[in-house]
């Protein structure tokens, strides 16, 4: 997917460089449009949810998007950088090193469950001391047991490096209301339709209309925060009505883009 950009970046500072203030610290800011954490890493692990608007994350391994209904989890020593092309707030669980030792070894995407959802909500309502008081530091640690546990879900928005694949996803990203079938989008990228479908499940791991799914499920989100109807944004995803574009949303992030948009704290 495309990242680079021509309107300046706005760069951001991570707060700590080489050590943590706490065993597990919680850390919750906006991020602007353009918004960039340059390349960085730290001896620590790092839990990365998106409250509102979706977060991007690249690495070594590859380029994953953080929508609210998914976290991304970094372990130590992962060299990152963290952007965004429109307004977001996210929030940041840090886990020093000796408590990682259950959680993934790879960056990965963790299911968010309604549970963790509004512990993570309760934190950047109410952010922990320095040090955090022993009521706060038992909160952290179930919050960080719960994310041991969490549904591992790889990328939510795969990319690929194939040639004819990339060329189709790119075309949806500069366009989701995009409509044309695999059929026509194969014959755009020169391949089949089988070969097409055949390389979605080998690099996304995912069928093709999933895929376009979750990635319209993504271009929502941010216009949700910013206050568009959501029958424009129905019209511009490419959607008949905005029941079905409702339909969607709900099946895709488990509630209705009105309660979506109530949950999450405004853009501007």
């Amino acid at each position: 997917m495309p990242t680079t950009r021509s309107r300046t970046r706005q760069v951001l500072v991570a707060p700590f460089a080489t050590a943590l203030p706490a065993p597990i610290y919680f850390r919750s800011a906006p991020m602007p449009a353009d918004g960039i954490y340059p390349t960085h890493n730290h001896p620590w692990g790092e839990f990365v949810y998106a409250v509102n608007g979706v977060v991007e994350l690249q690495f070594a391994g590859g380029h994953y998007l953080v929508p609210p209904q998914f976290g991304i989890w970094l372990p130590p020593d992962i060299e990152h950088l963290g952007q965004t092309h429109k307004e977001a707030w996210h929030s940041s669980v840090y886990v020093s090193a000796p408590l990682c030792v259950r959680l993934p070894t790879q960056v990965t995407a963790l299911g968010v469950t309604p549970l963790v959802r509004e512990m993570l909500e309760h934190l950047r309502q109410h952010p922990p001391a320095l040090p955090p008081l022993p009521s706060e530091q038992r909160f952290l640690q179930v919050l960080v047991d719960l994310l041991e546990t969490a549904e591992r879900m790889g990328s939510y928005l795969p990319a690929s490096d194939d040639a004819a694949l990339a060329r189709v996803l790119a075309l949806l990203e500069r366009d989701p209301g995009d409509n044309r079938s695999v059929a026509a989008l194969a014959r755009h990228a020169r391949i089949s339709e089988r070969t097409l479908m055949r390389r979605c499940q080998r690099d996304l791991g995912m069928t093709f209309a999933e895929w376009r799914q979750r990635l319209r499920v993504v271009k929502a989100m941010p216009m949700l925060a910013d206050g568009r109807t959501v029958e424009g944004i129905a019209f511009d995803l490419g959607y008949a009505s905005s029941s079905a574009f409702i339909t969607m949303f709900r099946r895709m992030t488990g509630e209705t883009p009105d309660e979506y948009r109530r949950r999450v704290p405004a853009s501007r």
